[in-house]
């Protein structure tokens, strides 16, 4: 939970506040349901992580002091190994996110006006060219 939430922060600006306290209040339920594959450093602190459910990357969250040190990118790659076309569905509102994936291989397939609850955050569908 602290790394989503410190994640959240640190690249969802856009949520409302509401909106956003709604979506954690709904996580510890998930958590614990949720086959979630962890990055941890030497000492066994996760650093980051992924919920990948059928080819699809549901979740991917690295702690905001890990950024760029190459953790994201290393639990995509994993990822790949299982679904060389694996797709994600990415915030409109996060550049940075979409930046992510399309450096590594991901293009954009579709839009959604909403996410997947409904709320008014549009989603870009994206799924991993597999002629790279």
């Amino acid at each position: 939970m602290d790394i989503w939430r410190a994640a959240v922060d640190a690249t969802h600006d856009f949520l409302a506040p509401d909106d956003r306290d709604a979506i954690e209040a709904e996580l510890p339920s998930f958590f614990p349901q949720a086959p979630l594959l962890l990055a941890v450093d030497s000492s066994d602190m996760p650093l980051g992580f992924m919920f990948l459910h059928e080819g699809h990357l549901e979740a991917l969250f690295v702690a905001p002091d890990q950024h760029g040190k190459g953790i994201g990118k290393a639990l995509v790659h994993k990822a790949l190994t299982a679904h060389p076309g694996l797709t994600v569905d990415v915030n409109e509102q996060n550049p940075k996110a979409l930046g992510f994936y399309e450096h590594l291989g991901f293009e954009r397939i579709g839009r959604s006006a909403q996410d997947g609850q409904g709320r008014p955050y549009p989603l870009m569908h994206l799924r991993r060219r597999t002629d790279r």
